[in-house]
């Protein structure tokens, strides 16, 4: 969506999410992302501070999660269910809701194999595993 620019993907959310608190009109995108942010709520907080959290890191050694990254896997995911990409993913996404009852849940156990699949990717230099991200995906459900 935007490249290797890390603050303009940030700094969507805090727009987003400084419409949301003063009641302007959002953009589609936009309300997407509050829709996101409105189910983080220990994220709200960071997104009231643009100038200390625009350009922070997150280090894992540390123990920190990505807040960004957490909700723009979020809307990866949003994004692949809704428009069927990859073949089958909407059918196991509807099928883990059915199982677990709670979107919010399922989104955060499917984003384990986005992960995974992103970060294979990443370490072979190849495309990513569409084949392997799916199968992944079926063993999160509870059929055989």
């Amino acid at each position: 969506m935007f490249g290797q620019d890390r603050n303009q993907l940030r700094q969507l959310f805090f727009t987003a999410w400084q419409k949301h608190q003063t009641g302007a009109p959002t953009e589609p995108l936009e309300a997407q992302l509050v829709r996101i942010i409105v189910q983080h709520p220990e994220y709200h907080t960071l997104l009231e501070d643009e100038q200390t959290n625009l350009e922070r890191d997150y280090t894992p050694e540390l123990g920190e999660t990505n807040p960004f990254l957490h909700m723009a896997m979020h809307l990866a995911l949003q994004e692949q269910i809704a428009t069927r990409r990859p073949i089958g993913i909407t059918e196991l996404y509807t099928e883990l809701v059915k199982e677990i009852s709670d979107p919010h849940e399922v989104e955060h156990r499917m984003m384990d194999c986005l992960a995974e699949m992103i970060w294979q990717s990443q370490r072979h230099g190849a495309l990513p595993d569409e084949a392997a991200y799916l199968q992944c995906l079926r063993q999160q459900t509870k059929r055989p």
